[in-house]
């Protein structure tokens, strides 16, 4: 995702005097600065970069969804906008069967040491941002039995 289409999607937006969209997109745009920021890269932000705090925000969107309590449907419902408009600029997350399709081709080798902890640290890095890690640490789980 670029940041240059966050912004052009935040004018939009504003024309349209959408609020809950205008409100989403300019907490991810924040992040996004935030995060350029601290990495020292103030011109020209990476994609990656701008997917990660992405995925970073709507794992946070998605816990206060998870977390906010029955009683209060008003509250749930400005929650439950906030997770789709992020979820539309999310990266495309692999499914489980194309995680380990992907193991199995690439790491077969390490799979048979059933070293759960050595396959972790190498597949990581790879599948960073293209996969959720709690879904990858199942599918290894189950490989390593």
């Amino acid at each position: 995702m670029e940041f240059k289409t966050l912004q052009k999607d935040m004018v939009a937006a504003m024309k349209a005097k959408d609020k809950d969209r205008k409100e989403a997109i300019s907490e991810l745009i924040a992040a996004v600065k935030k995060v350029a920021i601290d990495a020292g890269v103030r011109e020209n932000i990476p994609d990656d970069m701008v997917d990660k705090v992405i995925l970073k925000e709507l794992k946070s969107a998605n816990e206060q969804l998870s977390t906010c309590p029955d009683t209060r449907p008003e509250l749930k419902e400005e929650y439950q906008t906030r997770v789709n408009i992020i979820n539309e600029y999310a990266p495309k997350q692999m499914t489980e069967e194309e995680i380990k399709k992907y193991i199995n081709e690439k790491f077969a080798d390490i799979i048979a040491t059933k070293n759960k902890g050595m396959i972790m640290k190498t597949i990581m890095p790879e599948l960073q941002g293209k996969a959720d890690g709690k879904m990858i640490n199942q599918v290894i789980g189950e490989l390593s039995k």
